[in-house]
């Protein structure tokens, strides 16, 4: 594309536009259909040039000029109770539920890889000797010992605060980051797995394993969850990087970070829980099958969440995205 020709031929459009949109309120009927259509046609010029010609200059100008046109065609909109309720109930559980072929796949290979280096790790004394000196791993693995007291070493609310924000921040990181080929998000799933690992195989190798996933199990499962869905949308994400599919990839990538903005959102909130269990459930004096049982209910109810209202919104065409009125304008390409 020829853009000196392009901007000389639509240089008069855009005046147009901007002269309309300084009238404001003051514009006739007539004009502000003018408004509309001049509105459309630049958010298409401003599509043609961002893949065919960039220049950065006329696309601020441009992209300005859009967004004054939206703001006035749409009006100012703010996020309301109604918005957050759809969030809760469509948005974020389609969000989840239509990546479930990234997370669940993640979350099963990150299970197993963990198992097998705990096994590793429990029937290899060397690795153990690796790890830390004996008498560290007593002090570890031994009954009051550090696995033990970890969960009960703070005060139940500072310490569920902490290991939200701790939580909140990896799973974030996991959804920012995905977008650079995935490398980023493959490494902070494996430094998670092999923390796993590691008190899986020193427990077991102590003889107490069966204490280590009374501790574990009951905010792990739902925490792990979260953390799986995190990694696997970031992983997503960086494969639209690889594979935009039908759309331009500034497109793809648009709408899945906006779906990994919302994801974030929501783990937030399900690592709250989560982080409420390991600071009061986890190191409380219920018998060991009763915190399971509370971490198994968590993690059943979030799942049941996920798959029936999510499954339900996702068949309605949720994708957890925002409303297509409020997108940026976009133009087809060949698939």
């Amino acid at each position: 594309m020829d853009l000196d020709v392009f901007v000389n031929t639509h240089r008069i459009e855009w005046d147009r536009l901007d002269h309309l949109l300084h009238r404001g309120r003051k514009l006739t009927g007539a004009e502000a259909d003018e408004l509309v259509d001049l509105y459309q046609r630049t958010a298409t010029h401003l599509s043609l040039i961002q893949s065919s010609a960039p220049d950065p200059l006329l696309t601020a100008r441009l992209t300005q000029l859009v967004a004054r046109a939206r703001s006035t065609v749409t009006g100012t909109r703010r996020a309301s109770w109604r918005d957050a309720v759809h969030f809760l109930t469509a948005g974020f559980p389609a969000a989840v539920y239509r990546s479930r072929h990234w997370w669940i796949p993640t979350a099963v290979l990150s299970a197993l890889l963990a198992a097998l280096m705990g096994w590793w790790i429990g029937t290899h004394p060397e690795v153990q000797a690796a790890i830390a000196a004996p008498e560290d791993l007593r002090r570890l693995t031994s009954p009051g010992g550090e696995y033990e007291t970890y969960y009960s070493s703070h005060p139940a609310a500072s310490f569920a605060a902490q290991v939200w924000t701790n939580n909140a921040q990896a799973a974030a990181m996991c959804l920012v980051l995905g977008a650079f080929l995935c490398v980023p998000v493959i490494w902070i799933l494996f430094v998670n797995v092999l923390n796993l690992a590691v008190g899986i195989g020193l427990m077991s190798s102590a003889g107490r394993l069966d204490t280590f996933l009374g501790l574990i199990l009951p905010h792990g499962l739902l925490e792990l969850t979260a953390v799986f869905v995190a990694a696997g949308t970031g992983l997503r994400l960086g494969w639209t990087v690889i594979d935009p599919g039908p759309h331009t990839r500034r497109t793809a990538l648009a709408q899945q970070g906006r779906a990994a903005v919302g994801m974030a959102i929501g783990l937030a909130l399900v690592l709250f829980v989560s982080g409420v269990i390991e600071g009061f459930v986890t190191p409380s004096g219920l018998p060991t099958w009763a915190r399971i049982a509370i971490g198994i209910a968590a993690e059943l109810g979030f799942l049941a969440y996920v798959y029936i209202l999510g499954g339900r919104a996702a068949r309605a065409g949720d994708a957890g995205d925002i409303a297509a009125g409020e997108r940026s304008a976009e133009l087809p390409v060949a698939a």
